[in-house]
């Protein structure tokens, strides 16, 4: 056993002998009116116990701790705490690590000199967190974890990918030379060197452990809720934790651990560290505890700490919810060790989140090309007299007999050897496509063309599912409100055919997916009941709050399973989550609910640099489905618009539709306007061999329309999704003009022109699914009404908004056909909140669509 020695002064005999800097209060007997002397055992004073507990708590390693509530948890972090620094490394242990860091501050090396104005954002500095990610390996597997998920931003993610995690480094060269990561076949566009990825297996001595590294977008702490959801998902997949058929033994966590690591500025400053730690206990979100390692390097972008935050630690958030904090000095890697195991033994005991606070520094400034001492003059003095953390390691290593020099510079010749080797081979090598493995094994990425695909299920099964799906025990104390209007109305549906509404159509659409063979998770506000009181997935029972799901007992032994997660008031972790959760397994429905469609803008950085883009720039294929409820009804501003122009403009469909969109777009856009058509672009989710977003521009008003709801034959084998739905006109050649619509707006128009006696001179068709953008369906209707000669795009959206921007130019472009506009006018605000307003600007609208 091998112990390097603290180069902190361990022979201060006295609490009075500290220097104002180094005292601690709560060290200090004396402000507990306490005599220095006094003992407390047989020739120990207090000042004695004072300086025990100084060496302990106050050296390279210190935790936090008294801030949890629970007894049982402080006594287990203190005893073991002090059991776990006083160990001491083996050998091989140290050596490992002393290695481990000095190919990575080599590998930085390598890259300056190959490569000098390369932003690679280096680990120099922070080299022992290799320390952790090394004992966090093998200490996994020692743990029986199967399965690491880890979300990591760019701070020493090369060096991490090409050292431990077995990405070869011919690849990254072959990135750093502006070559593509993906095979010419691929209909990617890549991402920038700092977010390449690595999926390998861990060959433990205590067994193996898969470890996957998520790709992350420059949005740091973005990646934190995402890789939250695809551990929780992956227990899933393994039927491990709260997914584990084996409710007695099984606990929260098994088999999988999440790993978050985090920057000191990012982890003070963004709003989705709170969010998504709000999730860690949460039913339906927790993991069993994420192991969290904060690289504090002192210093965010240029901000240093005394700017960057209010709080004393970087880790201060983590008392709020009575985690502990192991802060650990970063000079000390074999602390960092240490650190580590306490970390990963709190975790495996109570199953909750911990924090490794790792105090390093940043040799260089935000990147390596960026100078620092602008901003930062006195802290890079400092920085620039220090020697490397691996030297001063490898130094102490030498003097304890533990390698020599003439060791240290062998490793570094070969190990430059190996990465000089690696760069030649760079034209040679090919990229590799590593998208759609394990799960996803079968899957592709979409086709460039329409598909339609048959959606229909049986109607005999889709009534036994509509009347299961309200089937409640005989000793279950329902609401007696939901046996007329929800359980007796249902089943009544079932039984005549008719008036199929949108919440019994997503229960048919639910439980046709389980029981062929997917599973179901939909998340939301309030997602279990519905924002709108129409959903009741799950019922309560009224005497026991009981929670029942019908839909996961519809046959006896029933293996696929829907997961209602109702969920804490946030929008930026939750779809993070949600689409980490998508991404894990294409056999599974994954649904998000905003409570009002306006409110997804709080996750517009999840949008953004995931749904929208994710496989783009990494291949990663998701199904994640969202509703958002729109519709101009007079809720105001902050109730009526799902702003479904963003998500359009987000789209990467061809403005001039040449070639016309495909199934290839990044994410499909639909404004259903019926029950049979929501149960069809539900299904079409899990029924194709690839996986795209779907935002689904959700009804408010038509939950209940009885112009909404549909037959049960449209719901049979054969029936399909229509992208555009267009009247049974008996004298189509008569119609003069056509209004076209998308999404219940169309009820006004119809009801205006009814009203007006234009039936027979006014078509109305409503466009239902926007992006890809439906052209060779709009043609069939163009050919439908060829006396037509005025054409009319009506929506209830201000000019500014809604689909008018993107519709416009489609027409014009694909189907040469010059659209009106008839609409309100342009509004910095979605929507008025004056009744009287709202009436008169309606008005206006139905005016103009006939003017």
């Amino acid at each position: 056993m091998f112990s390097f020695k603290s180069t902190k002064d361990k022979n201060i005999s006295s609490y009075q002998h500290h220097t104002p800097e180094t005292r601690v209060p709560e060290l200090n007997p004396a402000i507990y009116g306490l005599s220095l002397d006094e003992n407390v055992k047989s020739g120990y004073s207090l000042n004695d116990l004072a300086e025990q507990l100084r060496l302990i708590y106050c050296g390279p390693t210190a935790i936090e701790f008294m801030h949890i509530n629970n007894m049982e948890e402080r006594q287990w972090l203190a005893q073991n705490f002090e059991n776990i620094i006083a160990e001491e490394l083996r050998k091989e242990e140290i050596v490992r690590i002393g290695n481990l860091m000095l190919k990575c501050e080599n590998f930085d090396r390598f890259l300056a000199t190959k490569f000098p104005t390369l932003k690679r954002y280096g680990a120099e500095g922070a080299e022992s967190m290799f320390a952790f990610f090394s004992e966090l390996f093998e200490g996994s597997a020692e743990k029986s974890v199967e399965q690491i998920i880890i979300g990591i931003a760019h701070r020493g993610r090369l060096n991490l990918l090409t050292q431990l995690m077995e990405f070869p480094p011919v690849h990254m060269f072959r990135k750093i030379k502006g070559r593509t990561e993906f095979p010419e076949t691929a209909d990617a566009s890549g991402d920038v060197l700092s977010h390449l990825v690595s999926s390998f297996d861990y060959k433990g001595a205590e067994g193996n452990v898969h470890v996957t590294m998520l790709p992350n977008p420059s949005h740091l702490e973005a990646v934190n809720p995402v890789a939250m959801g695809k551990a929780r998902a992956r227990a899933w997949s393994m039927s491990k934790g709260d997914y584990s058929p084996d409710e007695r033994s099984a606990r929260t966590g098994d088999g999988v651990l999440n790993v978050l690591v985090h920057g000191d500025g990012a982890f003070s400053g963004q709003g989705v560290v709170w969010e998504s730690i709000a999730l860690s206990q949460a039913p339906h979100f927790r993991l069993g505890g994420t192991v969290h390692l904060v690289t504090n390097n002192q210093i965010a972008f240029t901000a240093e700490s005394s700017v960057g935050r209010s709080s004393t630690h970087c880790t201060d958030i983590a008392k709020a919810f009575e985690y502990p904090v192991i802060h650990v000095n970063g000079d000390h890697p074999e602390e960092v060790v240490k650190a580590t195991r306490l970390a990963l033994a709190y975790r495996e005991r109570f199953r909750k989140d911990v924090f490794v606070n790792l105090v390093c520094f940043r040799r260089w400034g935000h990147n390596e090309l960026d100078d620092p001492t602008f901003t930062s003059p006195v802290m890079y003095k400092e920085v620039e007299s220090r020697e490397s953390v691996p030297r001063l390691f490898l130094d102490r290593m030498i003097d304890e007999g533990l390698t020599t020099e003439e060791a240290v510079k062998e490793e570094l010749k070969n190990h430059t050897e190996q990465l000089n080797n690696e760069l030649k081979k760079v034209d040679s090598t090919p990229p590799v496509d590593i998208s759609h493995r394990g799960s996803w094994e079968g899957f592709k990425q979409a086709p460039k063309a329409i598909e339609s695909w048959d959606t229909g299920v049986a109607t005999d099964l889709l009534r036994f599912i509509g009347a299961g799906s309200v089937k409640v025990p005989e000793d279950f104390d329902t609401h007696k409100h939901l046996y007329k209007m929800h359980i007796d109305s249902r089943l009544s549906k079932m039984q005549s055919g008719e008036g199929i509404d949108w919440a019994t159509a997503e229960a048919m659409a639910f439980g046709s997916i389980l029981l062929e063979g997917n599973d179901v998770r939909i998340s939301g506000q309030d997602v279990g009941r519905g924002t709108f009181c129409h959903r009741h997935a799950m019922m309560v029972d009224q005497s026991t709050d009981q929670i029942h799901i019908p839909l996961n007992e519809l046959v006896e032994g029933q293996k696929n399973q829907l997961e209602v997660a109702n969920n804490l008031l946030s929008e930026e972790a939750i779809l993070g989550f949600e689409w980490g959760f998508s991404s894990e397994n294409p056999r599974r429905l994954c649904v998000w609910e905003a409570q009002f469609g306006d409110f997804f803008n709080g996750a517009q950085i999840i949008i953004d640099t995931f749904v929208a883009s994710a496989e783009s720039k990494w291949l990663t294929s998701s199904g994640l489905t969202m509703l958002l409820p729109h519709g101009f009804d007079g809720a105001g501003p902050e109730h009526s618009s799902c702003r479904m122009e963003r998500f359009l403009q987000n789209c990467d469909s061809r403005e001039d539709q040449s070639p016309v969109d495909g199934e290839n777009v990044n994410m499909r856009v639909a404004n259903p306007t019926t029950s049979a058509q929501y149960f069809h672009l539900l299904r079409r989710q899990v029924v194709p061999n690839y996986r795209k977003p779907l935002i689904v521009v959700g009804p408010k008003i038509l939950l209940r329309h009885p112009k909404a709801a549909s037959r049960i034959d449209e719901f049979g084998p054969g029936t399909t999704y229509r992208n555009v739905i267009s009247e049974d006109v008996a004298n189509a050649g008569k119609i003069k003009k056509v209004i076209f619509v998308s999404g219940k707006h169309w009820i006004a128009v119809e009801k205006s022109r009814d009203e007006r006696g234009l039936k027979d001179s006014v078509a109305i068709v409503r466009v239902e699914m926007l992006c890809p953008f439906p052209v060779v369906d709009l043609q069939a209707v163009f050919k439908k009404y060829p006396a037509a000669q005025e054409f009319v795009w009506s929506q209830e959206e201000p000019r500014n908004a809604g689909a008018w921007s993107f519709v416009r130019p489609r027409f014009e472009n694909a189907l040469g056909v010059r659209l009106k506009y008839a609409g309100r006018k342009e509004l910095a605000w979605t929507a008025t909140a004056i009744g009287e307003q709202h009436t008169k600007e309606a008005e206006e609208v139905i005016n103009q669509t006939f003017a």
